[in-house]
């Protein structure tokens, strides 16, 4: 059954009336930041994630359809989301990390760096643009395949494909 409240903040997530995302924080933010807490044990990475919720729903409220899902179904997922993806950015991050003492990094000479591969985004206008736009998503705008394929309207398997293709055919430039 859909409360009065959600029907409000359902029409004015579809106006893009900033009033909805203050009714939003108050009647489902403690309930969300618990599903965080649940993914995320530090209480300030949780608050941030509860923020970056509340940007992406702002960001996504014109795909929100109420025959699809409950309004809290929705904001759910997005909240679960979200904080599965900062879990998995931090894993990545921690193992990605670089020991100064042991990087050659500084040892580099111009003469080692494939001058071609700095100018990615000159190579990335070379493929069509349909690969283009997936690819900016996902590596220079940061986002998951699913926020890509939500946010471009473009299925999900079609993103995995496109981001296939593209990221081969930048291969066959970049190793000929």
């Amino acid at each position: 059954m859909v409360t009065a409240i959600e029907k409000e903040i359902v029409g004015l997530l579809e106006n893009s009336d900033k009033r909805a995302i203050n009714l939003l924080y108050e009647y489902y933010a403690d309930s969300l930041y618990g599903v965080i807490q649940k993914i995320i044990s530090d209480e300030d990475t949780a608050q941030d994630v509860l923020q970056e919720t509340f940007v992406k729903i702002w960001r996504y409220a014109k795909k929100y359809d109420s025959s699809k899902a409950k309004l809290f179904t929705w904001l759910y997922r997005i909240a679960y989301n979200t904080a599965i993806d900062k879990v998995r950015s931090q894993k990545n991050k921690s193992s990605n990390e670089v020991q100064i003492e042991t990087a050659a990094v500084y040892k580099i000479t111009s003469n080692e760096i494939n001058q071609d591969v700095l100018d990615i985004k000159k190579h990335l206008k070379s493929l069509d643009e349909k690969y283009q736009i997936v690819i900016n998503a996902l590596f220079f705008e940061g986002m998951t395949q699913q926020e890509a394929s939500d946010e471009l309207d473009i299925p999900l398997g079609t993103i995995k494909s496109r981001l296939k293709i593209g990221l081969r055919e930048l291969k066959k430039i970049y190793n000929p």
